[in-house]
């Protein structure tokens, strides 16, 4: 059995902060890549200890729950250095943000109070360790995504709130044979349906039962093969949004739309919660596990998919 409930775990509230090419409004913003800092890795590092300074003004943490997309999620670990709160790193590429709410959860039932999660990606050190760096001028594939920049700070609670974190279901990896890291879509829509599927299948519902499925960011593509697979298991969706898909809408930059493990919780917080009709929400976080070598090596992507199920109490 991959799905759990949760009892008295709640999201209390959040600190966002992104770039100009997010069509969206967060707390925070930059006005560009670098903010003054002379690396963009510094810039990630600045955003993260922003939103964290942010939600540490108003809440007390027990633990700070991280992750990121650098190599050995080393922006995440430079960020938290600087606050003295025990810290458990986690990395699930882009369903890193579901996979820290599940552990956040856990870890209320074993004792904690408060848990801060923080997560983060930046376009320019992204594309250049997963793909190919910006300057290099690399023509941009119509299967390719383009990375969110951002993070967000999350606290996850035992005091309640208005949005009860219900239930999760553990994403299995799954590989599905894909090579090609510029069509993340591909990589990550099998395990996004198997998700979905075993949440349904353990918690007898139907996927109506949601007045919104969020994926993270399987993009246009990906959303359509998410569906197509799920059609060949008699399930149709009518309630699905990317949240990817609608964090960057500007052709110019991609065909497919956003990706990074910002993308779920900046359309979470800043569109979804805001929104009163959104009462039952499922968030699947999707990630594609790729590693610069072993795609150099001409290796399969696997991908991990975690959903988790939110309440709004009103």
């Amino acid at each position: 059995m991959a799905s759990f409930k949760f009892k008295n775990s709640y999201l209390g509230e959040s600190s966002t902060v992104s770039s100009q090419n997010e069509k969206i409004n967060t707390k925070f913003s930059i006005d560009d890549y670098y903010d003054g800092e002379k690396t963009t890795e510094d810039t990630e590092v600045k955003m993260q200890k922003l939103v964290i300074k942010d939600m540490l003004k108003r809440n007390s943490a027990d633990l700070i729950v991280s992750g990121d997309l650098s190599n050995q999620i080393a922006t995440s670990n430079k960020a938290v250095s600087e606050f003295p709160i025990s810290n458990l790193g986690l990395y699930s590429a882009c369903a890193t943000y579901t996979e820290e709410l599940i552990v956040a959860s856990s870890m209320l039932a074993s004792g904690a109070s408060n848990i801060l999660t923080i997560v983060s990606s930046h376009n320019l050190s992204v594309e250049r360790t997963f793909r190919f760096p910006i300057e290099y001028g690399s023509p941009r594939r119509v299967t390719q995504h383009f990375t969110a920049t951002g993070a967000v700070s999350s606290l996850v609670t035992k005091t309640p709130t208005n949005i009860k974190i219900e239930a999760c279901t553990i994403g299995k990896v799954i590989d599905f044979g894909v090579k090609d890291a510029n069509n993340m879509g591909a990589v990550m829509a099998p395990s996004a349906a198997n998700t979905l599927i075993e949440h349904l299948r353990d918690f007898k519902r139907k996927p109506e039962y949601y007045d919104i499925i969020l994926t993270g960011d399987l993009g246009k593509l990906g959303s359509e093969l998410f569906k197509t697979i799920l059609s060949k298991n008699d399930i149709t969706l009518k309630n699905h949004m990317d949240a990817g898909q609608e964090l960057i809408l500007d052709k110019n930059k991609t065909d497919q739309g956003a990706s990074g493990p910002v993308c779920l919780p900046l359309y979470l917080i800043e569109k979804v919660l805001t929104n009163k009709k959104y009462k039952r929400i499922l968030i699947i976080g999707t990630g594609s596990l790729q590693n610069q070598t072993l795609v150099n090596q001409k290796n399969t992507i696997p991908s991990v998919s975690h959903a988790v199920s939110l309440e709004v109490i009103s």
